[in-house]
C-alpha cells in the first residue's frame, strides 16, 4: 500500500497502452532487440561461410564439419553466458543496467570480427559477443515480462510482438549484411553488424527513461554491500586464471579445437540440470513455485529438442544453401546467405497472425504444453519434408530453393508455438527470487541444443543426408506426440498459471 499520492509504474499495464494497446516500453525494448539482432543474425549469416571459405578468397580455410561444429559452439556460449548476465541482474545491477553494458561488449566484438586479423578477430569476438549477449539478452525479455501484471491477458501477445522485433532485424541482417560479406568482403559485413548494435544502444538510451520507468530497475536478491568487493575480485582473478590455463593448455597440446568443443557440450547439458537443483532445492523457494519448476522441465526437454533443429539452419542448412542449391532461380542470382532470411520473413508475416489468434481464443487457447507439443511437431515435418527432393532425386543433384523454403516455414510455425510461448511462460513459472536467472535458465536450452549440435552436425554428410534428416525427424515428432498426452499432468503442476 502506498501512502500519499504516487504517480503509477511504467509497469502497471492496465494503465498503459501507448504502444498498439500495449505498454510504451515495448517499443523501446522492440527497437533495441531489433538492432542487435541485427548485428548478431548479420554475423551469423556469413560466419560459418567466412570460416570454410579458402583464404585466398577472404574466409579463414577452415574444414567445412569442424566450421558448422564452432557455429554450433558458438551460439551454445552465448546463451549459456545468459548465467552471468541473469546472476548481474539479480544480485548487483537490475536487468536494465545490465542490458546496456552487453550491448556495449557485443558492438566490441564485432568490430573486432571486422578487423582482418584472422583467427585472433574470431576468437576475440567469441568472447566479446558471448559476454554481451549473455548480459543483455535474458535481461531485454525479463524487462519485457516486467510490463505486465502475470494475469495480464494481453501477456503472451505482447511476447510475440516483442519477438516480431527480434525477426525484423533478423530479417534485414542478411540481406545487408550477407550481401555485402559474401559479394564484397566479410570484414565489411561484420562492420554493419557493428553499426548495428551501435544504433540499438542509441535507442535504448534515448527513450528507456520516458517509456521504461523503473521497469527492470530493482534488484529483486541484491547481494550485501559487504560481499560485493569479495565477488569483484573473485571473478578477476577466476579470469585470469582461465586466461593463463587456456594459454598453456594450448601450448601443451591438451586444448585443442576437438577438446574445447567437447567440453561445452559437456558444460551445456551439465549447467542448466545443476540450476534446476539449486532453484529447486533454495529456501527462497516455496511449495507452489516448486511444483511450477517440475512443470517447467519437460518444457525445458522440449524446447532443447526443437533448438537443435531450427539452429541447424545456420549451419547445416546454411551448407545446403551454399553447395547443394540451385542458386540461380528465375532468372534471379541468389546469395546463399539470404535463406537465413527466410526464417525470419515468415515469423514478421506469422507473428501477428498467432498474436491475434492468442488474444482471440483467450480462455479458449491451448495450454502452454500442448503449444510446445506442436513446435516439436512442426520442427519434426520441418526436416522430413527435407527428404523428398534427396529421395526423388538424389543427393548428388541440386536442390530446388523452395524446399528450403518449406523446411524453414514448417520450422517458424513450430516456433511460433514454442518460442514466445516459451519467454512468456518462463516469466510467469520463475520464482520470486531467481526471475532474471529463471530467464537464463530459459536461454540454456538453447545452449544445450547447441552444445548437442556441436557432436550432430559434424555427423551430417552429403551420402548419409537420408539417415540424417529421417532419424533427428522422427526423434522430434515422437516427442512431440507424447508431450501432447501428457501436457494435462503438466499443467496440474503448472498451479494455476495459464
Amino acid at each position: 500500500m502506498f501512502m500519499g499520492k504516487k504517480e503509477p509504474f511504467p509497469n502497471e499495464s492496465a494503465v498503459d497502452r501507448g504502444f498498439f494497446g500495449h505498454p510504451k516500453g515495448l517499443f523501446t525494448l522492440f527497437f533495441t532487440e531489433f538492432w542487435e539482432r541485427f548485428s548478431y543474425y548479420g554475423m551469423k549469416a556469413i560466419l560459418v561461410y567466412y570460416m570454410y571459405t579458402e583464404v585466398t578468397k577472404g574466409g579463414l580455410g577452415i574444414d567445412q564439419s569442424t566450421a558448422t561444429a564452432i557455429v554450433s559452439i558458438y551460439g551454445s556460449l552465448v546463451y549459456m553466458s545468459g548465467i552471468i548476465g541473469g546472476w548481474i541482474a539479480d544480485r548487483l545491477a537490475g536487468s536494465t543496467r545490465t542490458v546496456f553494458l552487453g550491448g556495449v561488449l557485443i558492438m566490441l566484438g564485432h568490430i573486432a570480427l571486422a578487423l582482418p586479423v584472422g583467427l585472433t578477430g574470431l576468437f576475440a569476438s567469441m568472447v566479446l559477443i558471448v559476454l554481451g549477449t549473455g548480459l543483455l539478452k535474458p535481461n531485454v525479455s525479463n524487462v519485457v515480462g516486467s510490463l505486465y501484471s502475470k494475469t495480464d491477458n494481453r501477456r503472451d501477445s505482447g511476447f510475440s510482438i516483442f519477438y516480431m522485433g527480434v525477426n525484423l532485424g533478423a530479417f534485414v541482417a542478411p540481406l545487408v549484411v550477407g550481401t555485402v560479406g559474401q559479394k564484397y568482403n566479410y570484414h565489411l559485413g561484420f562492420g554493419l553488424a557493428a553499426i548495428g548494435m551501435f544504433l540499438g544502444l542509441i535507442v535504448f538510451m534515448a527513450t528507456k527513461k520516458k517509456n521504461i520507468g523503473n521497469a527492470g530497475n530493482e534488484v529483486p536478491n541484491p547481494l550485501p554491500e559487504h560481499l560485493k568487493g569479495k565477488i569483484y575480485a573473485g571473478i578477476g582473478a577466476a579470469g585470469a586464471v582461465l586466461i593463463v590455463l587456456g594459454v598453456i593448455f594450448s601450448y601443451a597440446g591438451i586444448l585443442t579445437i576437438d577438446s574445447f568443443i567437447n567440453l561445452v557440450t559437456i558444460l551445456s547439458i551439465f549447467i542448466p540440470i545443476a540450476y534446476f537443483v539449486v532453484m529447486y532445492r533454495s529456501s527462497k523457494t516455496t511449495p507452489v513455485e516448486k511444483s511450477r519448476l517440475l512443470a517447467y522441465i519437460p518444457l525445458f526437454i522440449a524446447s532443447v529438442i526443437f533448438w537443435a533443429i531450427q539452429e541447424q539452419g545456420s549451419t547445416i542448412l546454411a551448407v545446403i544453401a551454399d553447395k547443394r542449391t540451385e542458386l540461380n532461380f528465375l532468372g534471379l542470382k541468389i546469395e546463399s546467405s539470404w535463406f537465413q532470411s527466410v526464417n525470419p520473413l515468415f515469423i514478421i508475416v506469422l507473428a501477428p497472425v498467432f498474436a491475434w489468434l492468442w488474444m482471440k481464443l483467450g480462455d479458449r487457447q491451448p495450454s502452454t504444453p500442448r503449444k510446445f507439443s506442436l513446435g516439436l511437431i512442426f520442427a519434426g515435418l520441418s526436416f522430413l519434408v527435407l527428404l523428398v527432393p534427396a529421395i526423388v532425386n538424389g543427393t548428388d543433384t541440386l536442390f530446388n530453393p523452395l524446399w528450403l523454403v518449406l523446411s524453414f516455414l514448417l520450422c517458424v510455425i513450430g516456433e511460433l508455438c514454442l518460442s514466445p510461448v516459451g519467454l512468456s511462460a518462463t516469466t510467469k513459472l520463475a520464482p520470486a527470487a531467481f526471475s532474471a536467472q529463471t530467464m537464463s535458465l530459459w536461454f540454456l536450452s538453447n545452449a544445450a541444443a547447441q552444445g548437442i549440435n556441436a557432436q550432430i552436425v559434424q555427423l551430417y554428410t552429403f551420402d548419409n543426408e537420408v539417415m540424417y534428416f529421417t532419424i533427428i525427424g522422427l526423434i522430434a515428432l515422437a516427442l512431440g506426440l507424447i508431450l501432447f498426452a501428457v501436457s494435462p499432468a503438466i499443467k496440474k503442476l503448472m498451479q494455476g498459471i495459464q
